[in-house]
This record gives structure tokens, sequence and C-alpha cells, in this order.
């Protein structure tokens, strides 16, 4: 296998070069039909809106302070944020004037709002005017003007329209007057990472190399000595020691960022930052930053991470515990959390396609992350366990709303996620119905993708061009994919030769009419887990496919742990479950244990079991039904699984 040097820079194409069909499509309808209006109208109820107009009496403390410090309401402008994002994707695939119209309103709110030196922030400016600058650590203020400015930058996208862009960029002049190395500038960065993937985007839709050079600033300075968030509580007459996590590894603060080697701390705020650093990486063409995140890479996925690509067991800190730590009923698994790690993967693809983060990209996006939001769209789910008794399910709300339009905006915009160019390639990371659009080699370029994947293994792609065009088509081959194929017009590829680093890599001359087929085998497997897992032993998860399956009651019945599955997995019988919008399920003979118990709680005689059969459906689409027991590592009793 060859390997090609990672001094390339891929970006991802933007959100309106790809039209989504399928099932990405089908998510994307259910936000553009319900979430994103869902979003605004519960930021209205919440009080958002209120709090940022100048016209009505300010809402005053809503939320009470926290044992912490701060109170869930300091967040309030990144959910707006954030949910401004959303409906801007929305927009690229329906136009909704009305649901445009209200983002207008709320932005001519925030241009009223601004400082006149450009400050942003509702609390700090309306509740708490004397607090600006004076805790990073704990009130998250940049991290709500960076998701202003990711929304700034998608809404400007959407509709060419400026204002809520140029508020933002007015008030990111002004922090690089407030941080920096200079006199009187403060060497500080956010307790909460977020501000450093706007910078990026804000940067790449701008053409400003200083807002690269910003986020490069936060990123360089974060843990280093004296350390700053012990100087900023000296100068705020607060206990250094006194906070409520007591570790700087909380918020990844514990060390430069160039000398961590274990992923430690809150999940999100840890996903926030390495995609920061990835970025950069790819932006400065950084080793030390690449080589930094490939090792934080492997101790995530080796050792931190559940089967769905959720990540952080805990509640207690929203992250990560000790090695192997991966309870399944009481996983936390935070939505966000498998969001940022789908943000993280895809910009360790910026410097050149590389399977081990395509494949771990692909598996947090489909389980982990799509897990968050309803089929129709119009719940959501914070913590994502692997089992329930049932009495997990969804809700309409929360008092920390993050997750709802985090999961919104990223299946909104997935376009970007499954495509990206550099200057001689596109890759594929990414299979699902769609069409690129995209400029190589001096020739304007449409790659159609014609697929039911994840349903169906077999992908086409059409090629148009204006004129013939020479450049490279890398399309990822999953580590799972035994006996993958591709042919190019017909003719068959050996893919031990032109497989680099997991993508199989055509370069040729393209021109209207070619066509790629890949035919990826969606053969069901088990997956055993590692047995310093205490939770799993003696137990499998099922996989087709980048999908992980679930039992649930309302196919089998309560008494999930009574199942013991047998028999080949591969041959698992597959149907489709309308409604789950067309889900492919798995059946597998299994062995269910009499429930005869009575009210003995220990005997000294073994269960009788009799024949059965589990069905499993696709974990992202559990919940979605009655509600029930659920359960995703099963009994192994006696399996084939060559």
């Amino acid at each position: 296998m060859t390997q090609l040097k990672r001094d390339r820079q891929f970006r991802p194409l933007p959100v309106p070069s790809v039209e989504i069909a399928g099932l990405f499509g089908d998510r994307q309808d259910a936000i553009c039909n319900s979430t994103a209006e869902t979003l605004l109208n519960r930021c209205v109820e919440a009080g958002m809106v209120q709090a940022i107009d100048m016209n009505e009496p300010s809402p005053g403390i809503v939320i009470p302070i926290q044992p912490w410090g701060g109170t869930t309401q300091m967040f309030w402008d990144s959910d707006l944020g954030k949910s401004i994002e959303t409906v801007a994707y929305s927009l690229y695939r329906r136009p909704n004037p009305q649901l445009e119209a209200r983002v207008d309103a709320i932005i001519d709110l925030y241009e009223k709002l601004q400082d006149e030196d450009g400050y942003l922030n509702a609390w700090f400016q309306r509740v708490q005017p004397d607090r600006r600058w004076t805790n990073l650590r704990d009130h998250h203020e940049l991290y709500c003007g960076g998701h202003l400015i990711e929304g700034a930058v998608a809404y400007f996208q959407a509709t060419g329209k400026r204002k809520l862009l140029d508020i933002m960029c007015r008030y990111t002049d002004y922090l690089i007057t407030v941080f920096g190395h200079g006199e009187g500038q403060l060497r500080g960065y956010c307790g909460h990472e977020e501000i450093e993937l706007a910078l990026v985007k804000l940067a790449r839709v701008t053409g400003e190399k200083k807002y690269l050079d910003l986020c490069k600033f936060f990123i360089d300075e974060r843990g280093t000595e004296p350390h700053f968030f012990d100087q900023e509580a000296i100068r705020d007459g607060r206990d250094p020691a006194d906070f409520i996590q007591k570790t700087y590894e909380y918020g990844q603060a514990h060390l430069p960022v160039r000398e961590q080697r274990q992923v430690v701390g809150h999940a999100v705020r840890a996903m926030y930052l390495y995609s920061g650093m990835a970025d950069i990486a790819t932006e400065y063409k950084d080793d030390t930053l690449t080589s930094a995140l490939e090792t934080l890479w492997d101790d995530l996925t080796t050792k931190q991470m559940y089967v769905t690509g959720g990540i952080g067991p805990a509640a207690s800190n929203e992250g990560f515990t000790d090695y192997y730590d991966l309870p399944n009923e009481s996983a936390y698994a935070e939505t966000c959390a498998s969001v940022g790690l789908v943000f993280w993967a895809n910009r360790m693809l910026g410097r050149g396609p590389n399977r081990r983060y395509g494949d771990i990209m692909e598996q947090a996006l489909y389980n982990g992350a799509m897990a968050g939001l309803s089929l129709d769209g119009k719940t959501f789910t914070y913590e994502n366990p692997l089992e329930s008794a049932g009495k997990h399910h969804r809700w309409t709300w929360h008092h920390c709303p993050c997750c709802p339009p985090n999961i919104a905006r990223l299946l909104a915009s997935i376009g970007s996620y499954m495509y990206a160019v550099a200057d001689d390639e596109i890759a594929v990371h990414l299979y699902g119905e769609s069409k690129a659009s995209f400029e190589m080699d001096g020739a304007r370029i449409e790659l159609a993708q014609k697929t039911r994947y994840p349903w169906d293994g077999a992908i086409r792609f059409d090629i148009s061009t204006g004129q013939p065009a020479r450049f490279a088509l890398s399309l990822r081959i999953p580590e799972w994919a035994s006996g993958a194929s591709i042919r190019v017009n017909g003719e068959a590829l050996d893919l031990t030769r032109i497989t680099v680093e997991g993508y199989a890599r055509i370069e040729r001359e393209w021109k209207t009419g070619d066509h790629v087929d890949l035919d990826i085998p969606l053969i069901p497997r088990a997956l055993w887990a590692n047995p310093l897992v205490r939770q799993d032993a003696g137990r499998v998860a099922l996989m087709r496919g980048p999908l992980v399956y679930c039992a649930e009651a309302v196919d089998n019945g309560e008494g999930l742990n009574a199942l013991e599955l047998e028999g080949d997995v591969a041959q698992a019988k597959t149907t489709e479950i309308a409604e789950l919008r067309g889900a492919v399920a798995l059946e597998l003979p299994a062995t269910r244990e009499e429930a005869n118990w009575g009210d003995v709680l220990y005997r000294t005689s073994p269960p009788e079991k009799r024949k059965a059969t589990a069905r499993f459906v696709p974990y992202p689409f559990w919940d979605n039904r009655a509600p029930g027991e659920m359960l995703v590592w099963m009994r192994a009793g006696k399996l084939n699984h060559e």
C-alpha cells in the first residue's frame, strides 16, 4: 500500500455544493419540516430572544446561579447561534421566507445589542455587565461568541446577507485587541473550547488570516505556565484552587496541547479543542499538532469509546473516567460529544484521506450522534445509553439545550462532511444519495452518487464535466468491508494496488459519462469487546455496515437480558420496517430463559430455555415507537462468527 505525504490540504465542500437525498435527505427533511422552527420557538419560550431585545427589560437571572458559579442561562447566545446555523442550512434545502424573517429579526436585535467596541454577549451586557472577561474558565464567554460566529458564516452562505457576519467580524476584530502577548492584553482562552472552530470558518469565508492567527493563539496558549486560570482567579479575588471540578483536565488546560497524551475531562470540550487543533494543523501544515492529535486519537478509540461512537461515560463531569470504563445503562455519551467526535474526525481528514478517521466519523455519526434526533425531528436525547430498562425517553427541551441544535446543524450540513477537495483530488468520506459540484483542473465537475446506503452497499458515481479533467477520486473502503470491489466504466480494478490509507485512489482524466461502481458488502457481523470492558463480558454487539443494532421490547417483549443469541450472524435475516422509514432490521435465532422464577431472587437450578427469534433495529432509530426496554450488548450463545 502506498502512502502520500500529509502536507496536502483538504477542505470540506461548502454545504450549498452538495445536494442530499436518501437517509440523510430524510433527516434533513425532518429538520426543514420540524426541527428548525422548533428550535426558534423554544428559544423564544425560554426567554432567549427577550434577553437580547434592548426594547424589553432585561429578564435578569431566570435560571439560578449554580455551585460552579454560573448558570446555563449564560449559554443562551450559543443556543441562538446554533439555531441560526441550523435554520441557515435548512434554507439551502428548502426556502422558508417566514423562518428567514424570524432570523433576520433576531439578527437586528443583536445589531442593536452590540457595544460600540464590538463586544457582544447578552449575559455580560444585560445581567452582569461588571463581570466581562473575569472568569473565562467557567463562564463560556468566548464559547458563546464562537457559536454566533458559526451561525453568521452559515447564514451568510445561505442567504447572502452580511449583517450578522459583519457583526461577528467586528466582534472578532475586538477580540484581537483583547487577547494576545501585547501590553495590557490577556494571554487567555476559553474554559469551554468552541471559538477555535468558529475562527477557522470565519477565516475561510472572509479570507482573513488574522482570524486563523487568533485561533492559533488560543490553542498555543492553552495549558501553558504561569497558568492563565490561576492568574485570572487571583485578579478576581478568587481562590484558584476553589472550583467545582478541581482539575484543569476538565477543560484540557492541564498541559500545553502538544504535550497532552491522554483524552481527559469534559468530552465535548475535548472534541472541540482537538477539532480546532486539527484545523490549525491543516492550515499551517503543523506536524507537531498532528502528531499530538494522532496520539490522542489512539487513546480515545482504543480505550475510551463506545461501540456506538459515544464518548464520555460519566454524568459527573460529562466526560471521561478510567480506561475501559464503559457502562451501558448509565452511559452518559452525550449527543454533543458524538457530534464533536464527528467534527474532530472530519478535520483530521484535512491532511489527507485516512480510513482510521473516516471509519470512526461514520460510526459516530450514524450511531452516537444521529440517535439524538427523533425521526420526526421534534424530540431529542442528551444522554445515549446502550441499555435501558424502559425509562429513558426523548424529551422536547432541556434546561441546557445544547444538543438539539448541535445534532440538527450537523445533519443539516452533512454534505460538507461527505466530500472534501484538494488541488488535484476529491475524497468521498461518507456514502449516501447525493450530488456534489466542484472545480478541478479548470473544469466544473458534478459527481452524482446513487445508492441506498446504508441499507444497500451498491454505490455508483456518475461524472459530468464541461471538459475532460485530470484529478484523483478517492473512495473510502471501510475496514469492515470484506469483499469490497470497484469498477471504472465496467472494468474491475485491483483494490490492493490502488488503496492508499484505506481509500481507493483513482487518478485519471475524467470525462462526462465516466462512472465508478463501488460495491461494499453489508454483511451482518458480531463484535466482542476487549475483556477489560467488564460490562460487556460474555456479550456481543451486532453491526451491519456502519450501523450498530439494538433489541427493543416492542419487537421482542420485555426481559431482553433473557435472550441468548445463536446461529450464524452473517446469515441474519433482513427485513424493512415501514414505521422506521424503511430501516433494515436483523433477525437471528436465539434462546430465551423462561420467566418462571416467581418471587425467588436466587436458586440452585439453572433456568429453562426455549427457542426464540431476536429482532434488532438500528440503534439510532430506537425509542421512535412504543417505549420499552432496549439492549445493545446481547448474551452470546452458540454463535458462528467465521
